[in-house]
């Protein structure tokens, strides 16, 4: 177990087979799991696949002029961006109101969510590439999948099978990133 967590690794690259109905199921079992004070679930999760892809390519674009002016070339690339998958997992972020547990929590909760919706896709023997970007803070794209006022996108997981294979990541040096407190 210890070792699929230290060699997962980010596949940008993704092709069919998407995950089936079952492995899903099993990602998003294993993304319920993430630490959640108060058991809030401050998460959910949108499926995005086959027409939806092309949908949500046409999205990215409108989300775009929201932006900045697209031109040809930039709305043909962007309606091509949701198939360098052939699955996409939106992950939200649906705070509760709690006396206890403040908003911020619920954003880390639901982030928790989405890494191990990557994680256990690695697990599964299949890729997972965590995007975000501009277009995910627009109006439009709150819109155009369906938030509500109160909630936010943390991210969208694409998966699918690696198209080729991924390199090990090279072990971190925990020196560079940890210290310990004394007093």
């Amino acid at each position: 177990m210890i070792e699929t967590l230290t060699n997962r690794t980010s596949v940008p690259k993704l092709i069919a087979p998407a995950p089936s109905s079952e492995q899903l199921e099993q990602m998003i079992q294993s993304a319920g799991r993430a630490a959640d004070h108060g058991r809030l679930r401050p998460w959910r999760f949108i499926v995005i696949e086959g027409p939806g892809l092309d949908a949500f390519g046409e999205l990215m674009v409108a989300a775009q002029r929201e932006l900045q002016p697209v031109d040809d070339e930039l709305a043909a690339k962007l309606v091509k961006k949701p198939h360098r998958a052939p699955m996409i997992v939106a992950v939200v972020c649906s705070p509760k109101e709690h006396p206890k547990v403040p908003e911020v929590e619920q954003l880390i909760s639901a982030g928790a969510s989405a890494q191990l919706l990557v994680s256990s896709a690695f697990a599964l023997g299949l890729g997972a590439m965590w995007r975000s970007g501009n277009l995910m803070f627009t109006e439009t794209m709150a819109k155009g999948l369906g938030l509500a006022d109160h909630e936010s996108l943390v991210g969208f997981v694409y998966l699918g099978t690696p198209a080729a294979r991924a390199p090990r990541p090279q072990p971190l040096d925990s020196r560079d990133f940890v210290s310990y407190y004394r007093g």
